[in-house]
């Protein structure tokens, strides 16, 4: 597969790049997989997800929420169509345990 195969995506990023260098920088993934994609994931910063959201002209209501199965990782992502290509915002955050359960935990300890 040639680079130019991931064009749409990396003219996404040389735009963003140049029109919101002051937003919160976000890990960057172009995939051989999925070539016309490009993923913005963010990690404990859900902020910097939001504002993304926001710039991109996601709306709230297009945000899928879900847990991991663990019940400690909350999962935000959201897909929206940029530069002829789909770009997809994905933030992973720790969900703080219970009072009940730090109790448990250190009672244990």
């Amino acid at each position: 597969m040639p680079l130019s195969a991931m064009a749409s995506p990396l003219m996404a990023l040389r735009i963003f790049e140049n029109m919101y260098r002051h937003l919160p920088a976000p890990c960057v993934s172009i995939s051989t997989v999925y070539p016309n994609l490009l993923e913005l994931s963010f990690y404990e910063d859900a902020d910097g997800f939001e504002t993304w959201c926001q710039v991109l002209g996601i709306p709230l209501g297009m945000v899928a929420h879900s847990v991991h199965a663990d019940g400690r990782t909350s999962v935000m992502k959201a897909v929206t169509n940029y530069s002829g290509g789909p770009v997809k915002l994905i933030c992973f955050t720790t969900i703080p345990a219970s009072e009940e359960a730090r109790s448990w935990v250190e009672a244990a300890s």
